[in-house]
């Protein structure tokens, strides 16, 4: 027979208390309503589902009822909009192409492609960027758990689609990159540049700052400085910060760079930060004072006296191991967590823009570097709507750039105003 083994057991309180506190330890089942999975769970209720179920009317209108054997009848028979994921047309997210950019004033936020390498010094193939991140975000939802946030119900997002850049033309790619970030800028929503190498930095910072008086400040996730003059005699994926610091309303003060650092900074632009009296933040930095006191930082360099803040994120500031399909990897540079954190704090404050640069797919391994940015991105945008600063930048939009309508008639092209 077993005992009783109650009991054997002391009555005292303090022999009670002993048992119960090693109880507790034991506890493989803490009070779950104060972990973030409960709270999300409870969150996802009072997101709204109105734009889902008129996406679902929208596919089955475009692509034809399904075939009779098809238990659900949402699925059409064309595939149409977010599902499924390994079918459709490649815009990021699956979001609307917006095939006459005149209609992107309508959306919220607005992804430009920008296929150029010509700035590239080592490693080309970032041309194929924007291909390759838009093809991956195919394989996510705009909605996320932890933050309770569904970008599909809280905002609008379209695709415009890729700038016509010019191989082998820096200067004329750029004014091109310039005159399309304008547009889409001068129509009040928010542009979201896929790179490309990092030279398109300043013609995008350019195609922004002329669309304002205001002041504007960068934040740069980087492991590279960016901020020389030249590099073999021309403006390169090596220069933009220098050349983006010398427009009028785009002090060097107001110059974040987080995640500098290695054995690829050359000394050019160490000297010109100096110079300058730019904030580099290391990677050493961030370990020792941690993610939100770098985040904190940045943001109060970057918004000092500055009306709003660009953000420009090169993703070989990540780890090597994680992004190798990059220009120019890097060992030692932020986990995955740790970038994803870092941005998301940064955009939580508002952002007139951002740009997500130096994917290679040439050189990526099934397709994880371009996921990652596909990530950094909705990241940055779902922490602007879980903190209602998305469209904060429009109020500064005090000299909107028109550009006028193309015009062809017999045999020769002009502009229609």
């Amino acid at each position: 027979m077993f005992s009783d083994l109650r009991a054997t057991r002391s009555h005292h309180p303090a022999a009670q208390r002993a048992r119960h506190e090693a109880r507790d330890r034991r506890a493989h089942h803490p009070d779950l309503t104060k972990l973030l999975g409960w709270k999300a769970l409870q969150k996802e209720a009072e997101l709204p589902e109105g734009r889902w179920n008129e996406e679902r009317r929208w596919a089955l209108r475009m692509g034809l009822t399904g075939a009779d054997s098809i238990e659900d009848k949402s699925i059409p028979t064309f595939a149409r909009g977010e599902l499924p994921h390994f079918a459709g047309i490649n815009t990021f997210l699956k979001a609307p192409y917006a095939e006459d950019v005149t209609e992107v004033q309508h959306y919220d936020a607005t992804v430009l492609g920008i296929p150029f390498d010509g700035g590239t010094t080592y490693r080309p193939g970032t041309r194929f960027g924007p291909q390759g991140v838009r093809k991956i975000s195919a394989l996510y939802t705009p909605y996320n758990y932890e933050i309770g946030v569904d970008l599909r119900e809280q905002m609008t997002l379209c695709d415009a689609g890729d700038v016509f850049t010019i191989p082998a033309n820096i200067e004329k790619s750029f004014d091109q990159i310039s005159r399309a970030v304008s547009h889409v800028f001068s129509s009040g929503s928010f542009p979201i540049m896929i790179g490309g190498d990092h030279s398109i930095g300043f013609p995008c910072v350019r195609g922004i700052a002329e669309c304002t008086s205001k002041r504007i400040g960068i934040v740069h996730f980087d492991r590279h400085a960016d901020i020389q003059e030249k590099d073999l005699d021309e403006r390169m994926h090596t220069t933009p910060w220098f050349h983006s610091t010398n427009l009028p309303n785009v002090p060097a003060v107001n110059l974040v760079q987080v995640g500098i650092g290695g054995w690829q900074v050359p000394r050019e632009a160490v000297k010109v930060a100096r110079e300058r009296e730019t904030n580099i933040i290391t990677m050493s930095d961030m370990e020792k004072m941690g993610i939100d006191r770098t985040a904190e930082m940045a943001l109060e360099m970057a918004w000092k006296d500055a009306d709003m803040v660009y953000m420009s994120f090169d993703i070989d500031s990540i780890d090597c191991g994680f992004v190798p399909g990059t220009g120019w990897p890097e060992p030692g540079g932020f986990l995955p967590r740790e970038a994803l954190a870092l941005a998301s704090k940064v955009a939580a404050e508002g952002l007139c823009g951002m740009e997500l640069v130096e994917v290679s797919p040439p050189y990526d391994t099934s397709d994880i570097t371009a996921l990652m940015g596909t990530r950094v991105i909705v990241d940055v945008l779902g922490a602007m709507v879980s903190n209602g600063t998305l469209g904060k930048h429009k109020r500064h939009i005090d000299k909107p750039v028109t550009i006028p309508h193309g015009e062809f008639t017999g045999n020769r092209w002009s502009n229609k105003p």
